[in-house]
Order: C-alpha cells, then structure tokens, then sequence
C-alpha cells in the first residue's frame, strides 16, 4: 500500500487531520488498533474552542454539530457561597466556546470521511512505525491475519498518550515534562436537564465539583476525590449528595438528579513531550501532550495540532515549502505551553490540595480578584475560549 500521509489513531485529531488534507487532494489513511464501536465508547470532552468549530466546519463534519450544539456565552465560578460570571463576549472580543461531546464530533468525522471514500482501517494491530528519519518512511501492520506494509511521505501520530507514536520517538531525542496532581475527578453521566445553561466550576472547602452538560436533556458533574477512591464505592445518592453541599446554595436547590449512565474516576496530570517532531514523524494531540481538564482545553489542543501541521503539510505538497516542516514543533508547542499553563492554573485555583488555611485563603482571594477585575476577567476569558493561531508563512 502507498499513501501520502499515513495517521495513526483514528480519534478526533486523526480524523480531522484526514477530512482537512483529504480536501486538499493529499492522500491519507487512517490505521486504528481498535474497532469504530469502541472508539465510540470514549467519553470525554465536551467543550470547543472557536478555532475547533471552525476546522469542523473546513472538514464538512459541522452539520449536525450546528444543528444539536449549544454556545456558550459565558462560563461561572462559584466560592464562599457566590456564582460568578465571566461573560465572553464582553472579555474575549465576542468569541464563544459550543458544548458538543467528542464522541459526537468523532462519529461526524467518521461519517464524513465513510461519505467521501477516504480509507480507514480498524482493528489493525501491531501497528510499527519505520524509517521516519529517511525520505521513505514505513508503517507496518497486521489485519485479518496478514501483515501488511504502508508505503508515505509522512506519518502523523495521532494515537494518544498510550500509542505506539511517541514510543517510537528515540530515547536520546525526547523529553518530557511532567505533573502529578494528588487527586482525581469523579464524573457521572445523567439524563437529567443541566441545573445552568452554562457550566459552573467550584471551589470549596471540601474540594472542586464541576457542572457542565451535553445538551439540554443531558448533564455531567464532577466532584474532586483522592486518588485511593473506587468508582464502587460512590452510590449515586452519595455522589448527588456531595455536589449538592458543594455547590452554593441557590445551585443545590435547583439540582435534578437521577441515575448515572456512566461513574468513571480519572487522575488529573500535566504532561508535554518536546519535540513533537522526528524525522518525518510528527506527533498531535494526546500522543504528545496531556492537560488535566480543568481548562476544557485537551480536545482543543490536539485541534491546535491539527491545524498548524495540516497548513504546514498543504503547504509543503502544494508550494514545496519543506522548510515548514522543522517549525511545527516550535509552533505548535508555543501554544500548548499557554494552554498548559492555564489549565494548571485553573486546577491550582479551584482544587483542595491540603488542609492548609493560608492556601485556600490564597485561592479564595485569587478566585476574588479575578472575577472583579476587568484584566482578570479578560485573562480567563480569552484564555477560555482559547487564544488564536498563529499564521504558518
């Protein structure tokens, strides 16, 4: 098999990837070790940033995120009992985020590329990556029993944190930079209409608890837990019950419960790989960088990704700009540190790390002068709806 651009993963940035340089003439495919059902199954962000919509749109994978997602003009903090808003349209020059799930997003792609005749292969395993430092890089797999080799210009790694992408980056040339953080999010999923038409992130001595929605019938919360806790031993009146004496007291009251659909714990981390770029491997999304969700920004980053290394590519195969090809990392990577960061501010602001008195007095004065100071408002705001790309020349 040949191909232009070989795509390793076919989540949400693989995908994309394909749809933006498939309407470019660029031929790609796109290999998955796992079925389209399970990739289906991930439950996971929510929340897309302005520059996302608009590459769904350029994908032609925006009819019905159009049709069934809901903007957001405005995001809340609540503390010591108090809501507060940030309004982005006032502090972000008009910008706004929209709620879409990305498993919705991904089977859009999906659909799009089955519709325009790109090739996806699933269920491909022992997926290995070769000679991506010459001129004829290679990709080998095994499908129904048969290995098979892939012939390419370039490969973008789009597998994720656990893919076989950044393991196969040398060991002499990676680096990693990393953060722990000492708790963990306990999240449902219920088919109960959402207590606010915009999310609601809360700090509270008790720890951090999140409101945020699917759509209109559909809602997912979150409280903070320590790392030692089990998914088993949370009911679901114990969960209602924790997010209610943590939400101010107006919130708690208009809260509809019911049962869970999905109760999952996930660990929070700050993780950055450099470079993102070896030979003619190129690395994207969560195969190179991780957020903790606190700042709705992981989808969004590998959306980033997406971006700048298919402007850089249709640029290379169209005006012969190779020399774009070196930047991508650096540029790339520019934006993901301010993502970072604010996702690690967001997480330090909002979440119970100790018992310790001066530190959540800190935060409490932090999350007090931010949300009453036109420079503090703006910061999150445009942070938020997140901060645009920069031109590829």
């Amino acid at each position: 098999m040949k191909t232009q651009v070989a795509i390793i993963g076919a989540g949400p940035s693989g995908l994309l990837l394909g749809q933006l340089l498939h309407h470019q003439g660029i031929d790609t495919v796109i290999l998955e070790r796992k079925s389209p059902e399970y990739v289906l199954t991930r439950i996971r962000a929510g929340v897309l940033e302005q520059g996302m919509v608009d590459l769904l749109r350029e994908a032609k994978a925006n009819e019905r995120m159009d049709r069934e997602g809901h903007i957001h003009e405005g995001v809340s903090f609540a503390f010591n009992g108090q809501q507060k808003r940030i309004d982005f349209k006032q502090y972000a020059k008009g910008k706004t985020v929209m709620v879409y799930g990305q498993t919705e997003v991904t089977e859009d792609l999906m659909k799009a590329r089955a519709k325009e005749g790109g090739v996806s292969i699933y269920e491909a395993e022992d997926v290995q990556l070769h000679d991506f430092y010459t001129d004829k890089p290679r990709v080998t797999f095994v499908k129904d029993g048969k290995t098979v080799e892939l012939e390419c210009d370039y490969i973008a790694g789009c597998d994720g944190f656990h893919g076989v992408s950044r393991q196969s980056a040398p060991k002499d040339k990676i680096k990693t930079f990393e953060r722990v953080y000492p708790f963990g999010w306990l999240g449902i999923l219920s088919h109960t209409p959402p207590v606010d038409h915009e999310l609601i992130y809360t700090n509270h001595e008790r720890g951090f608890a999140l409101c945020s929605q699917r759509s209109l019938t559909l809602s997912r919360y979150y409280v903070q837990v320590g790392l030692d806790e089990k998914v088993d031993d949370w009911s679901d009146d114990r969960f209602w019950n924790e997010l209610k004496t943590r939400l101010p007291e107006h919130v708690a009251e208009r809260l509809i419960t019911g049962p869970s659909i999905e109760k999952s714990i996930a660990p929070l981390r700050s993780f950055v790989t450099e470079p993102m770029k070896y030979g003619n491997l190129f690395l994207v999304g969560d195969a190179a960088h991780i957020v903790p969700p606190t700042g709705a920004k992981g989808l969004n980053l590998a959306a980033s990704d997406v971006h700048y290394l298919s402007r850089i590519l249709i640029k290379v195969y169209k005006e012969q700009r190779i020399d774009l090809l070196d930047k991508y990392s650096e540029i790339a990577l520019r934006r993901i540190w301010k993502a970072e960061r604010f996702s690690w501010w967001m997480t330090s602001m909002l979440h119970k790390f100790s018992d310790d008195g001066f530190g959540q007095r800190i935060q409490l004065a932090e999350l007090d002068y931010y949300t009453n100071s036109e420079a503090g408002l703006t910061n999150i705001a445009e942070n938020y709806v997140g901060l645009p790309y920069e031109p590829i020349e």
